[in-house]
């Protein structure tokens, strides 16, 4: 059996629980604990810290089927939410965040709004009716993203 790198959570279920803690980190095991007892959780999903291992002992390159897993576990999130990915007129947007089986406050910021571009910001714009709205979530992300990924 292939190695399982992406556990999702959300609507009331989670592949992961609270005690493993080594494996999704600790943001990814407390999120799949507060799904599993039924806190209202936004459908999402956990790369597994052994994706972080594997990539720095082997080249800086990531696992077989991880990404396969990613695109699965993107589109579960996508279903739940009945929003695409990278779409013009009901763009899915996500947060990205670090988890370390210990915490290490500062290692890594949030990056909110990942989805957001030049096209999925217009569809943003009409469907919550507020442009500046979403052109200062456009902004944010931009900024953090320079700030956190560059």
């Amino acid at each position: 059996m292939a190695t399982k790198w992406v556990y999702n959570f959300g609507e009331g279920d989670a592949e992961g629980r609270a005690e493993m803690k080594n494996l999704l980190g600790g943001k990814g095991a407390n999120l799949a604990q507060m799904a599993v007892i039924g806190l209202p959780v936004p459908p999402g999903f956990t790369v597994t810290t052994e994706v972080c291992t594997h990539y720095y002992e082997n080249a800086q390159s990531y696992p077989e089927g991880l990404r396969e897993q990613v695109h699965q576990a993107l589109a579960l999130v996508e279903s739940r939410l009945g929003q695409k990915f990278g779409d013009k007129e009901n763009p899915l947007l996500v947060s990205v965040r670090s988890g370390a089986r210990a915490s290490m406050p500062g290692m890594m910021d949030t990056v909110l709004n990942l989805g957001l571009n030049d096209q999925t910001v217009e569809g943003l714009a009409r469907r919550s009716g507020d442009r500046r709205f979403a052109f200062d979530s456009y902004r944010r992300f931009v900024q953090m993203y320079a700030d956190v990924v560059l």
